[in-house]
Formats: C-alpha cells, structure tokens, sequence
C-alpha cells in the first residue's frame, strides 16, 4: 500500500501563496501519475491539477491555470503544489492522489488518497 500525507496547508488572505505537499511511500512512486483534488463543504470534489510520471505533461483545471503549478520530486517521494494569487473561491480542503500511469481528472481513477490538508483564503 502507498501512503500520501499532504502538508502545508494554512489560512492565507486574498493574493497571497501557499505551497502544498504530499510525502509518499513505496518504491513505485515514480512510476505514478499524480494529481491534487479539492472539495470545499457541500461541493463536489473537483479536480486541480495533475502531472505524469515523467514530471512533464502537466495539467490544470481552468479555474487555477496560470496561478497554480504542480511539480514533483521523484528522488523525495514528493509532489508539489504551488498556489499563487489565492481567491476565497480557493478555500476547500486539498487532496493528493496517486493513480495509474496516465494522468485523469476522474476521482476513479486514483487508487490512493491522503488524509487531506485544509486551505482557507480570506478577504
């Protein structure tokens, strides 16, 4: 079984940054497509970005293209997720998820989750 746990979560203001991040176990990181999701209270989890294996073909969700960045670090075990000029639209609790090979904006296709991490933006 592979483990995620997402760090870095935190309350910020309105344009200001924070960098998530999920530490994973198992020897088979490198070979897993990646990908953070949110799901604010009563809303529907929704994809935010995904990375392949590689570290290149990135992929966002519309809502956060241009002011998010996913990256990872194979030789750590750890995917990134960098968050710039943060809205209150931002607020939601973020999940790190580990798939196949291929990336997905699907939920089902993520074998495993983290435990989450809350980010809250004010105005």
């Amino acid at each position: 079984q592979v483990q995620l746990v997402e760090s870095g979560g935190g309350l910020v203001q309105a344009g200001g940054s924070l960098r998530l991040s999920c530490a994973a176990s198992g020897r088979a990181f490198s070979t897993y497509a990646m990908g953070w999701f949110r799901q604010a209270a009563g809303k529907e989890r929704e994809f935010v970005a995904a990375i392949r294996w590689s570290g290149g073909s990135t992929y966002y969700a519309d809502s956060v293209k241009g002011r998010f960045t996913i990256s990872r670090d194979n030789a750590k075990n750890t995917v990134y997720l960098q968050m710039n000029s943060l809205k209150p639209e931002d607020t939601a609790v973020y999940y790190c998820a580990a798939g196949p090979t291929f990336p997905s904006v699907v939920t089902g296709a993520y074998r495993y989750w983290g435990q989450g991490t809350q980010v809250t933006v004010s105005s």
